[in-house]
């Protein structure tokens, strides 16, 4: 491009100011014709030098979030009797601790994906809610002995009806199962277990289960609200929890949400403009309008898990700002925003501070004040004007 003479810094930085304008709106641009007369500006508006730089540069989608334990889910008791103690919201709840008491007896938490939904008393039953069983008492420290694994077959008694005193005795029929994948066996060893932690748990010893006896859930918890009071009937909704952990939820459009999948890496911005790393941890499968109001529009709950809890100390709620990475330019060209001059015949250009000469460029990515640029002879290190 040949060599013009480059307009005034006064006109210059009004130019530089309108593209600033223009980049943080996305609304029109105003223009300058190179060397002819420009719009009456401020010419107290500051300009320096800069380097032209190389680098990566990556596309930011900054969204609201709210910090917090993330969602809620009710807990109910499932047997009968009075509700003798509950525990005060904000309380970590853990394998093995007791979620609440009926008739003054505790009733734990186990870990699972299923409630215990029959009783657990007959030697030989299979099922997934008895390998939960025995998974927690191995994990609180209990010798179960051994499980039979997946496609083993066990002979299990079937039961009979009782004899009539005149009738003979019979001998008790017995019933092969295969234990299936995820399946555990209620075996003598398991059941010696069972009386073992209920001794230790000060539960009537049995060395069996039944439904009610126990509170199961994905994991640890900790208590939102209370929802009942002591001297209510414990067959009913006593309390709300959520995971013990720290997550970031951020309601994301369907747009943005497609672009967003679980690993990705993020920075969480708090309060105070402290900001700290994390990763998506999960995407909600389903959009779920969050308002009743004709603007609203369905949205995907996007879970951000912090890297290192340190960093939210001393918060357990408030509005923070998720910045997700996007599309990424590798080695390229950039310079500051304010570096641009926009030319009437349309296009960009950069003043080099050497000669004092415009030279046209190509704009790609803005990203985090910078812009990359594609021009004639540009290299990494020459120097630019730029608004400061």
């Amino acid at each position: 491009m040949p060599s013009e003479k480059p307009p005034s810094r006064r006109r210059l930085a009004f130019s530089v100011a309108l593209v600033l304008a223009a980049a943080a709106t996305g609304g029109a641009l105003w223009s300058v014709r190179r060397g002819g007369a420009a719009p009456a500006a401020d010419a107290s508006i500051p300009v320096r030098t800069v380097a032209v730089v190389r680098t990566d540069m990556t596309a930011t989608e900054s969204l609201t979030g709210t910090l917090g334990y993330g969602r809620s889910r009710p807990v109910k008791g499932a047997k009968d009797g009075i509700v003798t103690w509950l525990p005060q919201p904000g309380t970590p709840i853990r394998r093995g601790g007791q979620v609440f008491r009926v008739d003054d007896r505790p009733v734990p938490l186990f870990y699972g994906a299923m409630p215990l939904y029959r009783p657990l008393t007959e030697i030989g039953t299979v099922g997934r809610d008895v390998r939960i069983v025995a998974a927690n008492l191995e994990a609180l420290g209990y010798p179960v002995g051994r499980q039979p694994g997946a496609g083993e077959t066990i002979t299990r008694p079937t039961p009979t009806p009782s004899p009539s005193a005149s009738a003979p005795v019979e001998k008790p029929a017995t019933k092969r199962v295969t234990v299936g994948k995820g399946e555990g066996v209620l075996t003598s060893s398991l059941m010696a277990a069972i009386k073992k932690w209920q001794r230790d748990a000060g539960l009537p010893v049995l060395g069996s289960l039944t439904v009610g006896d126990v509170v199961v859930l994905p994991g640890a918890v900790r208590v939102e609200a209370v929802t009942a009071q002591p001297g209510d009937a414990a067959i009913a909704p006593l309390m709300s929890v959520t995971p013990t952990a720290k997550v970031v939820t951020v309601p994301a459009e369907v747009t943005a949400a497609v672009t967003i999948q679980r690993g990705d890496q993020v920075t969480v911005v708090l309060p105070g403009d402290k900001s700290a790393t994390g990763e998506v941890s999960a995407v909600a499968a389903a959009a779920v309008e969050e308002g009743a109001g004709p603007s609203d529009t369905p949205k995907r709950s996007i879970t951000v898990t912090v890297d290192d809890d340190k960093a939210l100390a001393g918060l357990d709620s408030a509005k923070v700002r998720v910045d997700f990475g996007g599309e990424s330019h590798h080695d390229v060209l950039a310079v500051p925003v304010g570096a641009l001059v926009a030319l009437r015949e349309g296009g960009y250009a950069v003043e080099l501070a050497a000669g004092n000469r415009l030279v046209a460029v190509t704009t790609g990515m803005f990203a985090t004040g910078l812009v990359e640029i594609t021009g004639d002879g540009l290299a990494a290190g020459d120097m630019v004007v730029t608004s400061s």
